[in-house]
């Protein structure tokens, strides 16, 4: 990121990092310095677990060999949207594996698979999966970012350990955005 961000910058961080930036801001919280880079330029082994189009859970599930559990941060829900801050655990030592924000529009999911959603007992990722859900994952930027208090306190490392992640948009099968995510991964 450049020292003095242009305006354009400043609109995409805002654009892409919007379940983020809502968190960082409910806690008056400075958002790290983000560096957006190609998918091509990703180190091993985030560039495997981020550049794909395919849901994490499922993904970080089969890396870790692991079942994830969702720790809740904050959330915020209407009737019809549920913006949340989450850390995905792998059920295997409860080791944090994904640190994210998601911003979830309701609408068009079947009753009990809204229900599933605003109760979080399960990611996203697995809900959809095991409830046969279509849709697609469609990556829209991957960045490195230095893991500031906030997320070192959540994925368990010291703040300002270069840590890798990726925004997407998951989408139903006529296209229409219905969850921006925020996916940030522990080294």
């Amino acid at each position: 990121m450049p020292a003095t961000p242009d305006a354009s910058h400043a609109a995409r961080v805002l654009d892409l990092f919007m379940p983020l930036l809502y968190f960082y801001n409910q806690d008056d919280l400075p958002l790290p310095a983000i560096e957006f880079i190609g998918g091509a330029d990703m180190p091993l082994p985030y560039r495997d677990l981020l550049v794909h189009a395919s849901d994490m859970t499922p993904t970080l599930r089969e890396f870790h060999n692991s079942t994830l559990t969702l720790q809740i941060v904050q959330a915020e829900m209407s009737p019809d949207y549920v913006m949340r801050q989450v850390v995905l655990h792998r059920t295997s030592d409860n080791a944090p594996v994904e640190y994210g924000a998601i911003g979830i529009q309701l609408g068009g999911f079947p009753k009990e698979v809204k229900q599933m959603i605003r109760d979080g007992v399960q990611p996203l990722g697995g809900i959809l999966e095991s409830q046969h859900v279509p849709h697609q994952s469609a990556p829209r930027a991957y960045f490195a970012i230095e893991a500031d208090e906030h997320t070192g306190e959540l994925l368990g490392v010291i703040p300002g350990t270069r840590l890798y992640g990726r925004c997407n948009a998951l989408t139903h099968p006529d296209g229409i955005v219905f969850a921006d995510i925020v996916e940030i991964l522990p080294p």
